[in-house]
């Protein structure tokens, strides 16, 4: 089992950037799958990001190609979430997860979760 804690959310204007970490305990994070989704108000939980467990693959949505990059730290167990450029459509609580499986894209395949960190990015 894991434990996740994100950090690293804040307040930011547009165009500029953020690094996430998700802190992983209990289990080194490269034994899963990883992801980050994001969920703003009124609206459902979002995929963002995946990385594949060994971290040869990463898939992401279309609006954050070329602005977001997953990567991982091994030595600190932790998964970042680097965003560049963001945009006020980028608004919206932040979570890590981590599955059993090789990688996943939907949230009901995620079998554990951080708490999530704001991230509000204003005009």
């Amino acid at each position: 089992q894991v434990q996740l804690v994100e950090s690293g959310g804040g307040l930011v204007q547009a165009g500029g950037s953020l690094r996430l970490s998700c802190a992983a305990s209990g289990r080194t994070f490269s034994s899963y799958g990883m992801g980050w989704f994001r969920q703003a108000p009124g609206k459902e939980r979002e995929f963002v990001v995946a990385i594949s467990r060994g971290g040869s693959i990463t898939d992401y949505i279309d609006s954050v190609k070329g602005r977001f990059t997953i990567s991982g730290d091994n030595a600190k167990n932790t998964v970042y979430l680097q965003m560049n450029s963001l945009k006020p459509e980028d608004t919206a609580v932040y979570y890590c997860a981590a599955t059993n499986r090789l990688m996943a894209a939907m949230a009901t395949q995620y079998d554990y979760w951080g708490q999530g960190t704001q991230v509000t990015v204003s005009i």
